[in-house]
C-alpha cells in the first residue's frame, strides 16, 4: 500500500478540472435514468448539439468541446430525421455519430481511448443505452459486476477530465428517494460520480422533472417543457441557482495582479513581495495555490504550473484567453507531482505541461 501524508497532498499541484455544462455536468461518469420512450434520447441529443457548438444549454455556460454519441438503438435514417427537427441542417462536425460499438467485456475501453486519442478536445461521451454496452457475469446483473461495469466507464472519465453520461432505464415501483428509482443494483448510482433522473407525472405531459445529483456539486431539480414542434427541451424553471462557492481573498489578489499582463514566473516569496498586504508565509500560499487550480483557471483564466530544479521551486502564471483554455492540456488529470515512491514520498517531475 502507497500512502502519503496530508502535507505531501497540499504539495501536489494538479491540472484544472473544468466543467462541461456549468452548474449541471462535469467532468466524471453519470447515469441518465428515466422511463423508456419519456424522451431521454431527444435531451442527449440536445446537450450533445449543445456542447459540440459551444453553445451555453438553457442558461447555463457550455464548454464546446468533441462530443462521442453512441445512439445504440438507433439506425442513421431515424438520427438524421430526429436531429433535422431539433436543429435544422446546420453542419457541426465536433459531434461525432455511432449506432454500433463493442461491450464493456469486448473492447469498448480500448474504442473510445482510440476516439480520444484521435479527437483529443473530448468534452462528452453519450452511451445510449447502457443495456447495449453492459457486461453480464455469471450471477447475471450482480452487484459486483454493475459496479465493475460503472468503474470501467469512469476510469475513462477520470483519466481524460470529460463526462460520460450513460442512459438507462427506472424501475417501476416507487421510491422514497427518487435515485432508489434507478434499474439494476445500488452498486451503479453508488459507483457513478453523478445521476440524472427525468421523470413525469403522466406519459402524455409535456413538462417533466429533471433531479441532479452528484458528488462534486449541489443538488438539483429543475422543470422542463417538451416542445413537440422541434422536440426539444425548454427549461421552465429551476428551483434554485446553483452555488456559487466563495472564492478567497488571496485569489482575487492574484487574479488583480495579472490583469494587464499574460504571463509571470518566480517562487512563491517573490509572488507574495508583489501582492498587496501579502499577510501569509510562501510556503501556505503554495499550498492556496494548488488548491485553487481550478478556481483561478475557471474563474480568471490564469494557468497555474510549478517547476522545480536544483535550486528553485519556480511558479508560473498565464492568463488565458477563453479559446485558448479548451487545448491548454490534451490530459486535464496530470500532476507535476503524481508518482509515489516505494516509502510513500512524493516524486516530483520537472514540469506539468503536456
Amino acid at each position: 500500500m502507497k500512502t502519503i501524508t496530508l502535507t505531501a497532498l497540499y504539495e501536489m499541484t494538479f491540472a484544472p478540472r473544468t466543467p462541461v455544462i456549468e452548474g449541471l455536468l462535469y467532468s466524471g461518469t453519470y447515469l441518465f435514468a428515466g422511463s423508456p420512450k419519456i424522451g431521454k434520447s431527444f435531451l442527449m441529443a440536445q446537450i450533445g448539439y449543445h456542447v459540440a457548438m459551444g453553445i451555453p444549454l438553457w442558461d447555463y455556460p457550455v464548454r464546446r468541446g468533441d462530443v462521442l454519441y453512441l445512439a445504440l438503438e438507433d439506425d442513421y435514417s431515424r438520427l438524421q430525421s430526429r436531429l433535422n427537427q431539433m436543429f435544422g441542417v446546420e453542419t457541426v462536425d465536433r459531434l461525432h455519430l455511432s449506432i454500433q460499438c463493442r461491450t464493456l467485456g469486448d473492447g469498448l475501453v480500448e474504442q473510445m481511448e482510440g476516439f480520444i486519442k484521435k479527437h483529443p478536445d473530448t468534452r462528452l461521451i453519450i452511451v445510449d443505452t447502457f443495456q447495449k454496452v453492459r457486461e453480464v457475469g455469471n450471477e447475471s446483473y450482480s452487484y459486483s459486476m454493475d459496479y465493475q461495469n460503472i468503474a470501467a466507464l469512469k476510469g475513462v472519465s477520470d483519466a481524460h477530465n470529460l463526462a460520460i453520461v450513460i442512459v438507462h432505464h427506472t424501475r417501476k415501483m416507487e421510491a422514497n428517494d427518487q435515485i432508489d428509482m434507478v434499474s439494476g443494483t445500488t452498486a451503479l448510482v453508488g459507483a457513478a460520480d453523478g445521476t440524472l433522473l427525468l421523470k413525469k407525472k403522466q406519459r402524455t405531459d409535456t413538462e417533466a422533472k429533471l433531479l441532479i445529483v452528484g458528488r462534486d456539486q449541489e443538488d438539483q431539480e429543475l422543470t422542463l417543457e417538451f416542445n413537440r414542434e422541434r422536440c426539444i427541451w425548454m427549461l421552465a424553471c429551476a428551483e434554485k441557482e446553483p452555488l456559487q462557492k466563495p472564492i478567497e481573498p488571496i485569489v482575487r489578489k492574484i487574479a488583480e495582479f495579472m490583469k494587464g499582463q499574460t504571463q509571470w514566473s518566480g517562487t512563491a516569496s517573490e509572488l507574495l513581495e508583489l501582492l498587496p498586504d501579502p499577510d501569509m508565509k510562501a510556503n501556505i500560499l503554495t499550498r492556496k495555490l494548488n488548491v485553487n487550480v481550478s478556481v483561478l483557471y475557471n474563474e480568471f483564466g490564469i494557468l497555474v504550473t510549478r517547476e522545480r530544479s536544483s535550486f528553485r521551486r519556480e511558479i508560473t502564471l498565464t492568463r488565458m484567453e477563453p479559446e485558448e483554455r479548451a487545448s491548454a492540456y490534451e490530459n486535464d488529470d496530470m500532476t507535476i507531482n503524481d508518482g509515489i515512491s516505494d516509502s510513500g514520498h512524493v516524486m516530483e517531475k520537472s514540469s506539468f505541461s503536456s
